[in-house]
């Protein structure tokens, strides 16, 4: 991920270009990626301070990788791929989620006014339709309302993930939160409002 002009801590990075450092150390020197693309936004949101929207790229280390979690990597050698839309970054999330599941478990749907659930561990229930709703409740999933006005609603340790368009349905916010069961209640459908997550007003899963 990146700051726009696909900035990352102070250094200039473009498309489908090698970068090397002469060393790299976690959280010190080096070049920083994630597998999972969604741990990625641990460390650059959707959007930035300023209300800008981040960049994001696929990327592929060419070197030696290093990390002390294994979700954080870093090398001396990165080769950084085409950008990413935000929209082409949750669909590279839900891959990553059906690779660890043989692609079993996915429940997408993309008509409006609809609704996409899914019930297995470490899932994903994606819905692009407008005024529509996505559900996981299985451990570990994912549950991606992209449309306007949609909803998305998990069990304890599911991440949900919304979006928000103005009037000209331009999007103007994308962002992901993990349902803890407290500040992010199980089971309840949520909408993206003002760029923050807040309990939708209709709780059914039609409208």
């Amino acid at each position: 991920a990146f700051n726009p002009g696909m900035i990352c801590r102070g250094k200039q990075y473009e498309e489908n270009a090698v970068f090397e450092e002469p060393e790299a150390k976690i959280c010190n020197t080096g070049m920083h990626y994630c597998k999972n693309p969604f741990d990625v936004l641990a460390h650059y949101g959707f959007v930035n301070d300023n209300a800008e929207i981040n960049e994001f790229a696929e990327v592929e280390a060419l070197a030696d990788e290093k990390t002390d979690d294994g979700r954080k990597f870093c090398t001396t050698k990165l080769k950084i791929g085409a950008k990413l839309s935000i929209h082409n970054f949750v669909n590279a999330f839900v891959e990553f989620t059906l690779k660890r599941t043989n692609g079993e478990s996915a429940a997408t749907n993309t008509g409006n006014q609809s609704a996409a659930t899914n019930t297995g561990n470490q899932s994903a229930a994606t819905n692009t339709g407008d005024w529509s709703a996505a559900t996981n409740t299985g451990k570990d999933g994912v549950a991606v309302s992209w449309g306007r006005r949609g909803k998305a609603r998990g069990e304890k340790g599911c991440y949900l993930v919304l979006a928000e368009y103005d009037d000209s349905n331009n999007l103007v916010c994308a962002k992901m939160e993990k349902v803890d069961g407290e500040r992010i209640k199980e089971n309840t459908f949520y909408t993206l409002k003002n760029g923050e997550f807040a309990v939708a007003e209709e709780q059914g899963a039609e409208k």
